[in-house]
């Protein structure tokens, strides 16, 4: 459909330029994710987060369109993945139990605590606490409940952030979550540090990281829970004594 402004024309033009951005977005997303989440969910949403982006960018705004349109696509898919609940309660509590364990140990010992100890603190076995891990291999560094909509009504995200906005991708981009992160992962034992950067920054699958550190994909996705345990535990504990 055409109008006398051509706003509409143009409209289309940046719907059609930018639909492969979703598809990039929702794979990179998707790539972190546990395989239960649909990737169409992710594209779908992603196409709603484009179309609002469409709607409401304005040449005024100063910023590219591409800049404006990935900030939106992100948040509808945090979005979805928030109101798809696709975490199991339990998994979150087994995790938060994990979290607990190890900030705690860390007061105690200062430094970070070795898995039989974390272990000992949970009353496990250590294949006990091996399975838990392995069932917890969803468990991201963020999810649904750290963007303020659960019953808890304090969130140590929110303490990283200085724009209230509500926007979620803020509290991602803001420069304190960042350098409290960086610092964070230069405080995990070594071999999770390496874990972190094979998987993160050089994208490596499960498997392939496993070939590199001469392990099973499993015992892999068990320290990968394990570093994000240790990731948000000291995360946490920053936001909460003001250190970013």
């Amino acid at each position: 459909m055409y109008t006398a402004t051509g706003k509409t024309n143009q409209k289309d033009e940046l719907l059609n330029q930018h639909a492969g951005l979703v598809k990039k977005l929702a794979y990179q997303l998707k790539a972190k994710l546990p395989p239960s989440v649909e990737l169409d969910d992710l594209i779908q949403a992603g196409m709603m987060g484009l179309l609002d982006a469409v709607n409401r960018y304005e040449d005024t705004h100063g910023a590219q369109f591409e800049t404006y349109a990935a900030q939106r696509i992100r948040g509808a898919m945090i979005d979805e993945l928030r109101s798809a609940d696709w975490l199991p309660r339990s998994v979150r509590k087994n995790m938060r139990d994990v979290e607990a364990a190890i900030h705690q140990l860390e007061q105690q010992l200062g430094r970070p605590p070795t898995e039989g100890e974390v272990a000992k603190k949970l009353d496990l076995g250590l294949e006990e606490y091996y399975d838990m891990l392995g069932d917890c291999s969803g468990h991201q560094l963020l999810h649904y409940e750290d963007f303020g909509e659960s019953d808890n009504s304090d969130h140590f995200l929110d303490r990283f952030v200085q724009d209230n906005s509500g926007d979620p991708m803020q509290g991602l981009l803001s420069d304190n979550f960042r350098t409290a992160l960086i610092e964070a992962i230069q405080g995990l034992p070594e071999r999770e540090k390496i874990l972190m950067g094979l998987y993160y920054e050089q994208e490596l699958n499960l498997k392939e990281i496993g070939a590199v550190m001469n392990v099973s994909e499993s015992r892999v996705c068990q320290l990968h829970s394990q570093a994000i345990a240790r990731l948000r535990a000291n995360m946490k504990e920053q936001a909460w004594t003001g250190a970013v």
